[in-house]
């Protein structure tokens, strides 16, 4: 038995260890509470968040609209499925449909989920409309892409770690370089039963991997020239995390299905959703495709709220202005310190590429020190750190917060 005499981090990292399964390698710090851009963990010691639940609370830990928001709705109706009506849904619909341009949403929970949905969405207009024989339908992706866990998803992803010994895997899935407009347009020239293009405008868990300019909209005008459905994952890039409400519009772009999740509910609940127009969403019919907690009464609540608060707080706009702020500081230290090989990222979603240093320390090591001086962040394949703190974070804090950083790494020797 674990005693539970002092209930230290130690105490709640074992039981964690003892009892879960081993599917995680967090960072060594146990949270219990958190407001705005700050985690206290629970020996009172705080931290600047920059990490966000992976983009999850983009509009702040525990904002006051939503939380009320949750509560309000908790007290009253909270899940009916959808065998029934219930009187939010449909206003949530209609909100974010008009939000966002679409004709029609599909509510889901988990972004994984809405990754899932828009691929059976296009596999069933591939068939009903764009006519492919069936079961002949082939989804592209790109090499270096992560929308989840999920047999569909490792089944279209390049990492080793993600598909490795949970094989076979689910066929009609394509990978094509990312950043490459001319392997994608040999892909659609050479095989009429592409049914979609799926992919990351940003890609996150790559390690903050931007494109080139141009290459939005020439996804969009390839997508477009071959009668292939263009769909966006923006489960982590969209939401005002990029300085724009979605990454696409960097480049004034609309994707033909566009998958949200993460910030829909302020990191509240999971709430995902699924965008598109009538012909696509409109293959699919009753009995076809659902879930029991999608377009729940507190899902529909809370996701209003928090998409309220995104235009509200003008959070595209001070994600755009801290993001130049940050990336001016980093590249400043890349200056100061051989450790910083690469800077990159738009608006608040940035990384850094760290040379191994010490006896084959990593960014994992960088990740532990900058714990220890007040900052939360998390390494992604071995050698980048992903920075991206809460979009309400201001000019004061990024200053103290990259202090924190430049401290850390000046710190360390090669």
């Amino acid at each position: 038995m674990i005693s539970s005499q002092n209930q230290t981090a130690d105490y709640f990292i074992e039981l964690e260890h003892h009892y879960g399964a081993h599917n995680y390698h967090p960072i060594p710090v146990v949270l219990d509470r958190a407001s705005g851009i700050f985690v206290w963990d629970v020996d009172g010691k705080q931290y600047f968040d920059f990490l966000s639940a992976y983009s999850a609370v983009n509009q702040g830990h525990c904002h006051p609209k939503i939380t009320q928001a949750l509560i309000n709705q908790a007290g009253k109706l909270s899940l009916t499925s959808r065998a029934f009506h219930n009187n939010l849904l449909g206003e949530y619909e209609k909100y974010i449909t008009e939000y966002f341009g679409y004709d029609k949403v599909l509510p889901m929970n988990t972004g994984v989920e809405g990754g899932e949905t828009a691929i059976k969405l296009a596999r069933r207009w591939a068939y009903d409309v764009k006519k492919i024989a069936d079961n002949q339908a082939t989804v592209l992706f790109v090499e270096g892409n992560f929308w989840g866990r999920t047999m569909a998803a490792i089944s279209s992803s390049n990492d080793p770690s993600s598909y490795t010994g949970f094989g076979p895997y689910m066929p009609g899935f394509k990978l094509i370089p990312y950043n490459d407009l001319n392997s994608l347009e040999a892909e659609l020239k050479a095989n009429p039963n592409i049914a979609a293009f799926m992919f990351e405008p940003i890609q996150g868990e790559a390690g903050v991997v931007v494109p080139d300019e141009g290459y939005l909209s020439g996804v969009r005008a390839l997508c477009t020239k071959y009668n292939v459905l263009m769909i966006a994952d923006e489960v982590q890039t969209g939401l005002c995390r990029t300085g724009k409400m979605l990454a696409c519009d960097h480049e004034n772009v609309k994707p033909d299905i566009l998958i949200l999740g993460k910030a829909l509910s302020g990191g509240l609940l999971p709430v995902s959703a699924v965008l598109a127009s009538d012909e696509i969403m409109l293959t699919i019919k009753p009995g076809e495709h659902g879930s029991t907690y999608g377009g729940n009464p507190l899902a529909c609540a809370v996701a209003t709220a928090a998409l309220e608060v995104l235009k509200e707080e003008k959070l595209a706009e001070n994600a755009e202005k801290m993001g130049i702020i940050f990336r001016a500081r980093m590249e400043d230290l890349m200056k100061r310190s051989s450790l910083v090989s690469l800077v990159r990222g738009r608006g608040l979603l940035n990384a850094i590429v760290i040379k191994p240093f010490g006896d084959g320390k990593t960014a994992w090591d960088v990740c532990l020190l900058l714990k220890e001086n007040g900052l939360l962040a998390k390494q992604t394949h071995g050698d980048i750190i992903r920075f991206a703190p809460p979009l309400v974070i201001n000019e004061e804090q990024m200053h103290e917060a990259c202090d924190i950083i430049e401290k850390t790494i000046l710190g360390l020797k090669a």
